[in-house]
């Protein structure tokens, strides 16, 4: 089971398993992670799951649907590597996935 880290705002790390097949997103909900709120539920409706994908692992990640980047231009801390989570899917070769989350989500 891969496993992924969120990094907070304020520097605290949480690592947690994530299966394979969910999206980072629902990782971070049935984790208790702090700054993911998921309010539409992973619809990509909401941009409460907004985060930063250190720089090294964006490659590795399919390209954001036009719909992901236009919930992303409402993002008040937009950086080239912000993506939702609720649109990112764990496969095992994301073990060691390494996020951090914008100041506005604490």
């Amino acid at each position: 089971m891969p496993k992924v880290v969120f990094i907070t705002h304020a520097g605290a790390r949480h690592q947690v398993d994530a299966a394979a097949g969910e999206s980072l997103m629902r990782a971070a909900v049935d984790n208790g992670v702090p700054g993911i709120d998921a309010d539409c539920g992973g619809m990509c409706a909401c941009a409460t799951c907004h985060v930063f994908v250190e720089p090294d692992w964006v490659a590795r990640l399919a390209a954001p649907s036009q719909q992901e980047e236009e919930m992303l231009n409402f993002t008040a801390e937009r950086r080239e590597t912000s993506r939702l989570a609720c649109q990112i899917q764990i496969v095992d070769a994301l073990d060691g996935l390494t996020v951090l989350m914008p100041e506005g989500q604490h």
